[in-house]
C-alpha cells in the first residue's frame, strides 16, 4: 500500500494521448497502470494537455482567417478539456463525474480519481497541475511528457547536454527563467515552478511512454527521470 493517502498529481501531457491521432494504445496502458495502482490504495488527480488536437485546431483557425494571440490559447484551452473528457470518460468507473477547469476549484471528491484541464490563456496546465496539489495538500506531483530528463541544453541539439536526476528549485528556475510563453521549450513552467517551491511541492520529471518507470515513480521507488524539490 502507498506509504501515503495524498492524491498523487499526474500532469499527463497532450503528445502522450495525442502524439498525432488519439494513442488508444496507450491510453490503454495508462488506463491498466492507473486502476493498478488504485487497487493499491492510491488516488489522483489527472491534469491533460492539449496535444496535437490544440495544435490542428490552431493551424486551421490560422489557415481561415487572421487569428489572435487570445483565440489561439483560448483553442489550446479548449483542446485539454476535449482529452479531459476523454480521459474521464475511460475512467467512468473510478472517476469523479466533474472535470476541474478552474485552478481555485476544490469539489468534495470521494471517487478515486479526479480529473482536471486547462484553466484560461496566460496560465499553463503545469500551472493549474501546482496549485490543484496545493489545493488538495499534495505534494507529489509527477509530470509526463516525452523527455527523459531534465537537461541544461536541448539534448537534440546538444550532444553534451548534462542531465539532472536531481536539482532544488533554485537550480531550476535558474535555468529556465521566470516567465512562461507558450512557445517555449521548457519541462516545466517557470510560473508554476515558483509555486511549487512555494509550497514545498516535489515535481518528478519523467518521459510518460515508459509506464514501468512511471509506476516506479508512482510507488516512490527510484526511477529514471528528475527530481525537483
Amino acid at each position: 500500500m502507498p506509504a501515503s493517502r495524498q492524491r498523487i498529481v499526474i500532469s499527463l501531457g497532450g503528445s502522450l494521448i495525442v502524439p498525432d491521432q488519439i494513442d488508444v494504445g496507450y491510453l490503454n496502458k495508462f488506463y491498466n497502470l492507473i486502476m493498478g495502482e488504485i487497487r493499491r490504495g492510491a488516488k489522483f488527480l489527472l491534469i491533460c494537455g492539449g496535444g496535437r488536437t490544440a495544435r490542428n485546431y490552431q493551424k486551421a483557425a490560422r489557415q481561415v482567417v487572421g487569428v489572435t494571440r487570445d483565440d489561439l490559447d483560448w483553442l489550446g484551452v479548449h483542446s485539454t478539456r476535449l482529452n479531459a473528457h476523454l480521459l474521464r470518460t475511460v475512467f467512468r468507473k473510478s472517476a469523479h463525474p466533474e472535470i476541474i477547469t478552474h485552478p481555485a476549484d476544490h469539489l468534495r471528491i470521494t471517487e478515486p480519481i479526479v480529473v482536471a484541464a486547462g484553466w484560461r490563456p496566460g496560465w499553463s496546465t503545469d500551472y493549474v497541475a501546482v496549485r490543484l496539489a496545493d489545493n488538495y495538500e499534495s505534494k507529489k506531483i509527477i509530470n509526463l511528457s516525452n523527455i527523459d530528463y531534465v537537461y541544461d541544453s536541448d539534448p537534440r541539439k546538444n550532444g553534451n547536454a548534462k542531465k539532472y536526476e536531481e536539482m532544488s528549485w533554485k537550480q531550476f528556475r535558474k535555468l529556465v527563467g521566470s516567465k512562461w510563453d507558450p512557445g517555449a521549450n521548457v519541462p516545466f513552467d517557470p510560473v508554476a515552478a515558483k509555486w511549487a517551491e512555494k509550497i514545498e511541492a516535489e515535481v518528478s520529471v519523467l518521459n510518460g511512454k515508459n509506464l514501468a518507470n512511471v509506476r516506479k515513480c508512482i510507488r516512490g521507488e527510484k526511477f529514471r527521470g528528475t527530481i525537483i524539490r
